[in-house]
């Protein structure tokens, strides 16, 4: 009995576990089907009929074979409703990442991980001023905000899902609102000028720490690389001598060389700016002014830009068309062309912000000293919003300066003064911009609109070009901007802005061309208005300026040529040195060295990606500095341990000055002359080499130079990576030349057009148009951009049309 008990048993069991795994794997299938429906309903409408309520006329969407979009519509207030629905359909998770980076509020979204740096976004107080901002708008503006907003929430609202991230995060999108696409703006400010307080900061420490002379020496303003549009390149000046600051009479100092070091890479490339630069009508193949643009901006999935075009009647009735590039939560244009005008940006890297030493009240604690007296911290609380987890409360102290920011080296505190803060920082004057007929007229509207300041370059159809700077230029008083100081007595400060009549500007220079690279401009009295906020070396801007001076014939193809220009001039003497220190009597018995030799003598000349000489020099020159300039900084390090000299952006200059000049008593103990200091960093580079390969022939630029472009979900679940990343490819280019190129930082798009001759204009940019990966506009255009491949401009033939339709407005939800 017990036997066939047994058997009977034996004979259901696998029955059972095979009905188990049937359904088992039936909820799996039902699950990822019904998670694949949900991913299906969050992809953006493309054609047929939509109603979208507050529309006066219908609205036209078109797309073409890349997603590009075109707009066209009966009014501007009705195109800013349907570019919101179509930004929200197509990047709502970015905007909301970049709202709340703005706003310190990234902790509801990802929980106790983002905590810290919501805390030190949130002494800004950007929502707030956003808010502020807002109501001091002028009506037009205000309105256009408000009708953008409602079209995004009608975007989200139109989705059969909510858009995936959402999905896999577990939570609901939070409705846009009018004040949040203030805080996109914010989020550039932060994005181009979070830098401004650090780098003022490791200056005062240099110049705190260090004999005057040699802090001096260090802290150049420019060097022989200089480029600007108005004056010349600054010479270096000598350090001090031997009775000032002697190191052979010092003890050897340790020296720790760091190659490939990320965090350094990052902020050598992801701080590198932008190039732009127009060519007039006289010197191009066509006779129409060119123009050229590259921002260089972290790269992530999906793009910071988004293509479109808006074509609508002006208040004329005149037929508008603009095409280039949005950046999803704002309702214009950034860069593009109008037919009449065409416009650019870099970063100007004046000095926007200064770090004010805060003088405490003896007698009272929660007071400081100002030239009226004592007066008291304000107070505010925000209270931070965490997932799974309690809200937390912060106390932002202010000042009448600004928000106290941090404590320097000496427990000094300090308040910062930062442009940003100031409700004239932001407007959206930008959008004159659309109707703009000329440079005189284009320069006019750069200087009174409210954005991070950038070097504004445009060009028109007449033929003319024209540069100034686009953003308020704080009027300072009684110091220049660049160290940390106290303004309790009064005697230093700010005074209001400069107007814009007083703005540095040119127009049609003798040259026919104009350019920046986020270095120096300007020289003199203007130079002095606009201060020093870290100016990049000007090797980038110089090459781009001997390029386009050989150019008597330009069209688009030579625009986008320059953008892709790889040529590593500024490590030419690099390698001369390198060779030049690794004579007969170094490489005897010595075969790594030999191999180096080899590779560096054929190098090729590029930042090429098969390029070994290329990244043996560059590690040479950084295996240089770092035994060059330790021992010269050394106090400065030991009064705080991140100082890096890598924040002077002009180190090159005395740099160079002492590899030239080679003075014995700047040469640290360690070594027993300035050759044997390279032939250490020789060997710095050397150590750094994988054992097994006897020739480096894969020690290529392109094995290091590998693209990460990243969805921000992969950074934390890997395994999305080969779902949501761009290709992980080999990538030419490097920071001082055109073809700015770092692992996750780049050329953002490259643009190059003449206004009335868009149709052949060139643009491209890394990923796609859309942000969701089951669009097939996920990745689509990626390629031409890693190859430097042309792109159209304009958008090509229609491939989808949607059209939205007036539909009733319900009451008191939307304007």
């Amino acid at each position: 009995m017990q036997c066939n008990q047994s058997r009977k048993s034996r004979k259901i069991l696998p029955r059972v576990l095979l009905y188990g795994v049937a359904v088992l794997l039936l909820i799996v299938g039902l699950g990822s089907l019904w998670f694949y429906q949900q991913l299906r309903g969050s992809l953006p409408m493309m054609n047929g009929d939509a109603p979208l309520a507050g529309l006066t006329a219908p609205v036209t969407v078109d797309r073409d074979a890349l997603g590009l979009v075109t707009l066209r519509a009966g009014n501007r207030l009705d195109l800013a409703r349907a570019i919101g629905l179509v930004h929200a359909q197509e990047r709502y998770f970015q905007m909301d990442l970049l709202r709340r980076s703005a706003a310190g509020e990234l902790s509801e979204l990802f929980g106790a991980a983002a905590v810290e740096r919501d805390r030190a976004v949130r002494l800004h107080r950007f929502r707030n001023r956003a808010r502020d901002v807002l109501t001091h708008l002028p009506e037009a503006q205000r309105v256009m905000l408000e009708v953008y907003s409602a079209g995004v929430n009608a975007g989200l609202a139109a989705l059969a899902a909510p858009p995936f991230e959402y999905l896999l995060l577990r939570d609901t999108p939070v409705a846009w609102r009018p004040e949040d696409s203030l805080l996109a703006i914010y989020a550039m400010y932060q994005t181009l000028q979070d830098d401004l307080p650090i780098r003022e900061s490791m200056t005062g420490l240099l110049h705190d720490t260090l004999d005057p002379a040699l802090a001096d020496f260090l802290d150049q303003r420019g060097s022989e690389w200089d480029a600007p549009l108005q004056g010349g390149a600054f010479a270096t000046s000598p350090p001090p001598g031997p009775d000032i600051v002697d190191l052979r009479r010092l003890p050897p100092v340790p020296v720790s060389v760091s190659l490939n070091e990320p965090g350094r890479e990052n902020l050598e490339v992801e701080s590198a700016g932008s190039n732009n630069w127009a060519v007039a009508g006289n010197h191009t193949a066509h006779g129409g002014a060119l123009l050229a643009n590259d921002m260089h901006l972290s790269l992530n999935v999906p793009n910071i830009w988004f293509r479109a075009a808006f074509v609508y009647p002006d208040e004329q009735g005149e037929e508008r068309r603009i095409d280039g590039v949005t950046l999803p939560g704002v309702p214009a244009i950034v860069v593009g062309s109008n037919g009449h005008i065409a416009w650019g940006f870099t970063n100007s890297q004046g000095d926007w912000a200064d770090l004010v030493e805060l003088e405490p009240d003896p007698h009272d604690a929660d007071a400081y000293l100002t030239a009226q007296g004592p007066r008291r911290f304000q107070h505010d609380r925000e209270i931070i919003r965490i997932k799974h987890a309690a809200p937390e409360e912060l106390d932002v102290l202010s000042t009448q300066w600004g928000p106290v920011y941090d404590a320097d080296h000496r427990g000094r505190r300090r308040a910062l003064r930062w442009v940003a803060h100031d409700r004239d920082a932001v407007n959206l004057d930008m959008l004159k911009l659309e109707t703009a007929n000329s440079v005189p007229e284009a320069l006019d509207i750069a200087a009174e609109s409210g954005l991070p300041e950038q070097n504004f370059v445009v060009a028109d159809a007449d033929g003319h070009i024209g540069w100034t700077l686009m953003g308020r230029i704080p009027r300072r008083f009684g110091h220049d901007g660049r160290t940390p100081r106290s303004w309790a007595d009064g005697d230093s400060g700010w005074d209001g802005w400069v107007a814009p009549t007083e703005y540095p500007r040119i127009i049609d220079p003798p040259s026919g061309r104009l350019w920046t690279a986020n270095a120096r401009v300007v020289s003199g009295d203007d130079l002095q208005m606009l201060g020093f906020g870290g100016y990049r070396l000007g090797a980038r801007a110089k090459q781009i300026r001997d390029a386009l001076l050989g150019l008597e014939q330009a069209n688009e193809a030579d625009m986008l040529a320059l953008q892709l220009d790889d040529r590593a001039l500024f490590l030419v003497r690099w390698r001369d040195l390198l060779l030049h220190s690794l004579e007969s009597s170094a490489l005897a018995g010595n075969p790594r060295r030999q191999a180096m030799y080899r590779q560096v003598a054929n190098w090729g000349g590029r930042a090429a990606v098969d390029s070994v000489g290329y990244r043996l020099v560059r590690e040479f020159r950084t295996a240089v500095t770092e035994r060059v300039m330790t021992p010269l900084t050394q106090a400065a390090k030991q009064a705080d341990a991140t100082f890096d000299i890598v924040w002077f952006r002009q180190y090159e200059g005395p740099l160079w000055w002492l590899i030239s000049e080679q003075p014995a008593h700047l040469l640290a103990a360690n070594y027993a002359d300035w050759r044997a200091l390279f032939l250490a960093a020789i060997d710095d580079v050397i150590a750094n080499l994988p054992e097994q390969d006897t020739d480096l022939p894969h020690y290529t630029w392109g094995a290091y130079n590998t693209s990460r472009i990243q969805h921000p979900f992969s950074r934390v679940l890997p395994g999305l990576g080969r779902w949501l990343d761009m290709p992980a490819l080999p990538l030419p280019g490097d920071t001082t030349m055109p073809r700015v190129q770092g692992r996750s930082a780049g050329a953002s798009e490259r643009l190059a057009v003449s206004p009335g001759h868009e149709e052949t204009g060139l643009l491209h940019m890394p990923a796609g148009q859309s942000g969701h990966p089951l669009s097939p506009h996920y990745r689509d255009g990626h390629s031409d951009w890693v190859q430097g491949s042309p792109r159209a401009f304009l958008p090509g033939p229609v491939q989808d049309s949607l059209r939205l339709l007036p539909a009733p407005v319900r009451a008191g939800r939307d304007p």
